[in-house]
């Protein structure tokens, strides 16, 4: 019998999958997150960009020695799965689908919203439902013909989302007043660790950008690569946007909470800056969903795949396109519905916890797959022993301390839920 894994093919380089980890990660966040940041910070908040730069690069570590481990496709279900079993794996899939569903809503809700902010049919019940729709089955059309198909549409969507932030960082310069960068008082520990968390939102995303661990070519290799070159770029990126914005709006930045950087590219290149910032965000938001839809099915195809969830359909392989096309449909759908009904808000709470969760289970799973598989000469390994993997904990625990009470008791009844529903799965399949 074949293995269904070698029905996928492995296309995706180095180029590609990083382009995908930073479309995911650069998502519509970063188009408001100056304002807020230098809300909580002003000129020093370049110090919080630093320190939460720093945490991601330990927590990434972790994801690239777990990748070069398990090269499966799932990502950080595959990852927690191989080190716990398929309990462990069967909340982290849950976790990892829930929390991208409702941000592929939001962030589809979002996007109908800027449009309509330009054009107002588009704030027409029908004329948004038919948007919406296009945007959740086109993309998954595209992804279904082929993942070649899918990743190339991603690396346009990268290219076309980093020009116009590009453009504002170089030529922002001219416009900076170094009066607006002199930091006067360094924030407490507190005010720090406080804007870190919700940095540290912004850069989330790379556990969907390497869900496709099963389609890269040569991942044990290529995966640490691209998220090395991903992170790095990404952290570089965002410190020198916030500077140029800082630079340039000084303790106007907090008022401009909607729109931070087009507000600063008006002030740049005039009122055409606007509108080019403004277009940004909007190819932003649709790169993130053409990544999501891209990467994200592949943790239901694996969940599938593996019979950790009561759905054999879901691991069907295209017989000419080889991409996992039921779970490709049916994450759109569920998508599509969500955003549709709006439902996600009241789920938000849940989804906010659930990937620190995720990123504990995985840096769990690397002190775990050392002591108990037999490391390869190919495979990347962090340097310093434990050292890292216990910073990572310390740092997500940090995190998780800061989640308000109705996070953790949603967190907490959530897991109590998924706990009940994998006991009923595993109950009927005994019995059968």
């Amino acid at each position: 019998m074949i293995n269904p894994e070698e029905e996928l093919k492995r296309t995706i380089g180095v180029f590609g999958l990083s382009a995908n980890i930073m479309n995911v990660i650069i998502g519509a966040g970063i188009f408001a997150l100056p304002a807020i940041v230098a809300a909580s910070m002003g000129a020093s908040s370049i110090i919080a960009y630093i320190f939460c730069g720093i945490l991601m690069a330990l927590i990434m570590l972790c994801f690239a020695e777990a990748s070069s481990k398990v090269t499966q496709t799932g990502g950080v279900y595959s990852y927690i799965e191989t080190a716990f079993g398929p309990y462990a794996g069967f909340l982290a899939g849950i976790f990892t689908v829930t929390g991208t569903l409702l941000a592929d809503a939001a962030v589809s809700n979002a996007l109908v919203n800027v449009l309509g902010s330009t054009h107002p049919i588009f704030q027409e019940t029908t004329v948004r439902l038919l948007f919406l729709m296009l945007v959740f089955f086109g993309l998954a059309l595209v992804n279904v013909i082929g993942v070649k198909q899918g990743i190339g549409l991603v690396k346009m969507n990268t290219v076309a989302k980093l020009i116009p932030l590009l453009l504002l960082v170089i030529f922002g310069w001219e416009a900076v007043s170094v009066a607006n960068l002199s930091i006067e008082s360094f924030p407490s520990i507190q005010q720090l660790g406080k804007t870190s968390l919700v940095l540290f939102f912004a850069f989330q995303g790379c556990e969907s950008g390497i869900v496709v661990s099963g389609e890269v070519i040569n991942p044990k290799r290529t995966i640490p690569r691209a998220i090395f070159i991903s992170i790095t770029a990404i952290v570089i990126l965002y410190m020198l946007i916030q500077t140029v914005a800082q630079g340039v709006l000084g303790n106007q930045l907090p008022q401009f909470t909607a729109t931070p950087l087009a507000s600063t590219a008006n002030v740049v290149f005039g009122p055409v800056g606007f509108i080019i910032l403004t277009v940004g965000a909007a190819i932003s938001m649709f790169g993130f969903l053409s990544g999501d839809i891209l990467n994200n099915p592949r943790t239901l195809y694996a969940l599938a795949r593996d019979k950790v969830i009561p759905v054999p359909a879901l691991a069907k392989i295209h017989p000419s396109f080889a991409t996992p096309y039921l779970s490709i449909i049916v994450y759109a759908l569920i998508g599509f519905l969500i955003a549709v009904t709006g439902s996600f808000e009241s789920l938000v709470v849940i989804a906010s916890s659930s990937i620190l969760i995720v990123y504990l289970g995985v840096v769990l799973a690397v002190i775990k797959l050392r002591y108990t598989q037999k490391a390869k000469p190919d495979e990347f390994t962090i340097p310093g022993g434990l050292t890292v993997p216990v910073l990572s904990i310390a740092i997500i625990l940090y995190f998780l301390s800061n989640l308000s009470q109705n996070e953790i008791i949603g967190t907490i009844i959530s897991i109590g839920v998924l706990t009940a529903i994998y006991a009923l799965i595993r109950f009927v399949k005994n019995k059968a």
